[in-house]
């Protein structure tokens, strides 16, 4: 599975450099780091996993043709349960961003899809034995934000993401799915 992670990152870096709209384009990197809640861990069978407020941490490299933007996107997701043990979920997404021109402010809608491996570390279900287990599945965002001048080429990045996983299996809780919902404050250089 790694190496399907590691052809899907080249293909989105190498999509986002050398494709060549009629305009040149800008490429940037970005990163990001605020909080989100994991709507319990849905899981089909056996009981929900009930989490605390998390850390959110992205990075991106990118291309920024104007009015919208491509980018490859690495993201970390670490939020504790309650009462016992921890999610942390490490994302590869492709992303693509849609921006409006409000007289130098430009808010934005994004969207993205991908690769996430979720793993869950030393999980209690009411005995002393804790259980820890990891999958890969598929994973989307979708978001919105606005981006503010504070220099030549550097950007100030609020944001809103809605992040979610298709069903995985794991020995823990059976089947199960994640969706998240997080605050992000970033910068965004153009090089």
């Amino acid at each position: 599975m790694k190496k399907h992670v590691s052809m899907l990152a080249s293909a989105l870096i190498a999509a986002g450099t050398f494709s060549a709209p009629a305009f040149a384009a800008e490429h940037y990197v970005s990163g990001n780091v605020g909080i989100s809640w994991i709507n319990e861990v849905g899981a089909v069978s056996g009981p929900n996993l009930e989490t605390d407020v998390g850390l959110n941490l992205l990075g991106a490299i990118g291309c920024d043709y104007g009015t919208y933007r491509l980018e490859a996107e690495g993201g970390y997701q670490h939020n504790d349960i309650k009462n016992s043990g921890a999610i942390k979920v490490l994302s590869l997404l492709g992303n693509g961003y849609y921006s409006f021109d409000a007289g130098g402010v430009k808010p934005y809608v994004t969207a993205g899809v991908g690769l996430a491996d979720v793993r869950l570390r030393d999980v209690r279900l009411g005995t002393p034995v804790r259980y820890s287990d990891n999958e890969t599945t598929f994973a989307y965002q979708i978001g919105a934000g606005v981006e503010i001048p504070i220099a030549k080429k550097v950007m100030l990045d609020a944001r809103y993401r809605y992040f979610g996983t298709t069903d995985f299996t794991t020995g823990i809780t059976g089947n199960e799915s994640i969706d998240s919902n997080g605050v992000l404050l970033g910068l965004r250089m153009k090089f």
